[in-house]
């Protein structure tokens, strides 16, 4: 009886598949042009368009699940070879996120249903140091704050990629398709994972609610109307700040919904300020009770998270977490931040400023993983990713 060369002895390099075309891909036994094309209206084959003039999954609608995967670039390192990444990730988010394989796609099958799969891309300061360009004076870690109790595992990063969709097996296939064909110029730092409320599971528009139990972002800019002015700078590029934050879950539990309510300064149950009915009624801070008592705490998260001027605001589109306990505690929780702003020193800094002054919300959570990222524009067909930037 002829051996038989075990599967994972099969090599096809992306060079061999780029050189040879799409037949390649028949020669070794792959179905590359597979028949089954979801139709628009399954949940599975929604899309979102790839190219345009900013990175999606931004203003994108919030997608179910995200993934948040930060890379080291090893040394050595060039210009050339960072070119080479975005390219790569490049023309294989262009396919994936319109539910076909990337190049050298070895799993072809789990990339038919897209699910609203989104990939947007930043650059940390190692990947301008690495390039020989000079970065934004603003991209460096963020000052120290007295709340923090930041972890290296969670923190900095050469190169960003953010991955959403409704679907975890379509995430977590772009993910390692991303990731593998980079294993020569960089190593994965660290993988934060994050979910909010299932696809259907509630009317579009709802705001996210974390697990503390509140909303989540109900101030936030819209992207129809604000992100011009907020969000995108001059080249239709953003920045991004990561905080992941740290819940403690089994002291909050021991808190009742009254004294909840005034440390968040809002309605648990509709989202509503202390002063108002529903979610988006404006809040008024400057409210008393018959005792002359603020209704609203000035101490609390939205009186200390509140803008003091339109040009201050920032979007907001995190993700919880909720990773297996260790120790006595019962829960390992927290919530993925991911802010975009134009400006990080006028926008991000007052308000978190603030909120590490004293926020009464500051007990119950701790920062404990950050980083910054610059989000370079969207890209047109026949381009590539950061071109601005290496141009």
């Amino acid at each position: 009886m002829a051996e038989r060369t075990p599967p994972h002895r099969t090599r096809i390099s992306r060079r061999h598949l780029l050189g040879g075309g799409v037949a390649a891909l028949g020669a070794a036994g792959l179905t590359y042009g597979i028949a089954r094309e979801p139709a628009e209206s399954e949940f599975g084959g929604l899309t979102v368009p790839y190219y345009g003039e900013h990175q999606s999954g931004i203003s994108t609608p919030a997608q179910a699940h995200g993934m948040f995967v930060a890379f080291d670039l090893r040394a050595g390192t060039t210009k050339s070879d960072v070119v080479g990444i975005m390219k790569m990730w490049t023309a294989d988010a262009a396919r994936l996120t319109q539910g076909l394989p990337a190049l050298a796609d070895t799993e072809p099958e789990l990339a038919l249903d897209p699910a609203r799969l989104t990939v947007t891309v930043g650059f940390g300061p190692g990947a301008y140091d690495a390039s020989g360009i000079t970065k934004p004076g603003w991209l460096a870690p963020l000052p120290e704050f007295g709340i923090d109790r930041l972890e290296s595992r969670w923190s900095g990063g050469d190169l960003l990629l953010q991955l959403c969709a409704d679907d975890p097996v379509s995430l977590a296939h772009a993910v390692r398709v991303l990731a593998k064909n980079v294993r020569s110029t960089s190593s994965i730092r660290w993988v934060q994972r994050g979910f909010r409320a299932a696809h259907g599971a509630q009317p579009p528009g709802t705001t996210m609610r974390n697990l503390m139990g509140q909303v989540d972002g109900t101030e936030n800019p819209d992207p129809a109307t604000d992100f011009d002015a907020l969000v995108w700078d001059s080249t239709g590029g953003t920045s991004l700040v990561l905080r992941r934050i740290a819940v403690e879950l089994d002291t909050w539990d021991e808190l009742d919904r009254g004294g909840r309510e005034f440390v968040l300064g809002r309605r648990l149950d509709t989202g509503a300020p202390l002063t108002g009915k529903l979610e988006r009624d404006v809040a008024d801070f400057e409210a008393t009770d018959r005792f002359g008592i603020p209704v609203i705490s000035p101490a609390s998260h939205i009186a200390r998270a509140h803008h003091t001027h339109d040009g201050e605001r920032f979007f907001r589109r995190a993700y919880n977490y909720d990773d297996p306990p260790s120790n006595d505690t019962t829960s390992n929780s927290g919530l993925i931040f991911a802010a975009f702003q134009r400006d990080i020193d006028s926008q991000f800094l007052p308000v978190q400023q603030r909120l590490d002054a004293h926020d009464a919300l500051n007990e119950w959570t701790t920062p404990i993983g950050s980083a910054i990222f610059a989000i370079p524009p969207g890209v047109e067909k026949g381009g590539y990713l950061g071109e601005q930037v290496f141009r």
